[in-house]
């Protein structure tokens, strides 16, 4: 028998119900996945706080997973090519990715490189793709300078390694405390809270730089929407994931991974992170694992608002709470 995390009715993650559950037989273009870890998200339990349109309940949480094929339906081939009992593989957008075992479309399935630890491609591709559609969307390209918000969060961090990449400039804001995670990865950190306008300025100055060619929010504080909308002139280069009332309000942009749009850029781009991070040229910043069963402690973990990493579900009984600390960030809480 397998086991899954439902959300029988709308509210927190105290209400979660962990339950049995028969797994599917893969119909065709489906496969089976043994689950051996399983992506926390803040959207995980947002997409769960209330009712929602085109969505009744009870609703399986989890939206990332990497896990092993155990069964395989006629003509189903993922991502990366077709796939057979027994490949190492990553998974998203799932629905239900907190279980034991997961039938799903294999469509939804690429390949793990041997290079890329379980618990990196579990959270790899929420936070990934939302970082290359921030990037994309306000069409950042080589020499620019750009200003992140959050600099030091999960789709910050993803950013930050990007950007690189791409040698985009980024200022990144973050809390003192993680200002050296920016600067590991790549970005020149300013400390967020009063006087960040001119703070910023300061470091535009420092680089000989004429000014910010466009701000990526992942914080969605009053703060990061006012600031960037002081620093950059061009509406259609600001983005947020994290302030939707107000890029309505203000005239500039904001993603969502629901948005039919978004969901289609993410997809696309999925092959593509899982490359890079198989190659070395991404990481995942980790910080703690926890058994399936304690799904409820990680989100009240999670909800403290510093994880200082990625936090990972483990389901079988080998796997205790761990510090599995690869690096830091600051928690950001946007709807992906």
């Amino acid at each position: 028998m397998a086991w899954r995390w439902i959300a029988a009715e709308w509210g927190s993650p105290e209400q979660w119900r962990f339950v049995e559950n028969i797994t599917p037989v893969p119909g065709p273009g489906e496969v089976t996945l043994r689950v051996r870890a399983a992506g926390v998200n803040p959207a995980d339990a947002k997409h769960v706080a209330s009712p929602r349109p085109g969505r009744g309940l009870p609703v399986a949480i989890g939206y990332e997973v990497a896990g092993t094929v155990i069964a395989v339906g006629p003509d189903a081939s993922g991502v990366t090519g077709p796939l057979v009992v027994g490949d190492e593989v990553l998974a998203f957008r799932v629905t239900g990715g907190y279980a034991t075992e997961l039938t799903l479309p294999a469509e939804k399935v690429l390949h793990r490189p041997s290079t890329l630890d379980v618990a990196e491609a579990a959270n790899l591709l929420l936070a990934g793709t939302t970082a290359a559609e921030m990037l994309h969307a306000v069409d950042a390209r080589a020499g620019d300078t750009i200003l992140l918000h959050a600099a030091s969060g999960a789709v910050g961090s993803i950013v930050l390694q990007l950007a690189a990449l791409r040698g985009i400039t980024v200022i990144g804001t973050a809390s003192e405390a993680r200002a050296e995670d920016v600067r590991a990865l790549g970005g020149i950190p300013v400390t967020y809270g009063r006087g960040l306008q001119e703070r910023v300025e300061e470091t535009i100055r420092s680089l000989r730089r004429v000014g910010v060619d466009a701000a990526l929010d992942a914080a969605g504080t009053e703060e990061a929407v006012e600031v960037s909308l002081a620093l950059v002139s061009e509406r259609g280069r600001i983005v947020t994931v994290a302030a939707p009332a107000r890029a309505e309000e203000r005239g500039f942009q904001a993603l969502a991974g629901t948005k039919p749009d978004s969901a289609t850029f993410r997809d696309a781009a999925r092959s593509d992170l899982v490359t890079l991070a198989g190659r070395g040229l991404l990481r995942v910043p980790l910080s703690r694992s926890y058994p399936l069963s304690e799904a409820k402690e990680a989100h009240r973990f999670l909800s403290q608002g510093h994880p200082g990493g990625k936090l990972t579900l483990i389901p079988g009984p080998e796997s205790g709470v761990t510090e599995a600390h690869a690096g830091s960030y600051d928690h950001a809480g946007g709807d992906l």
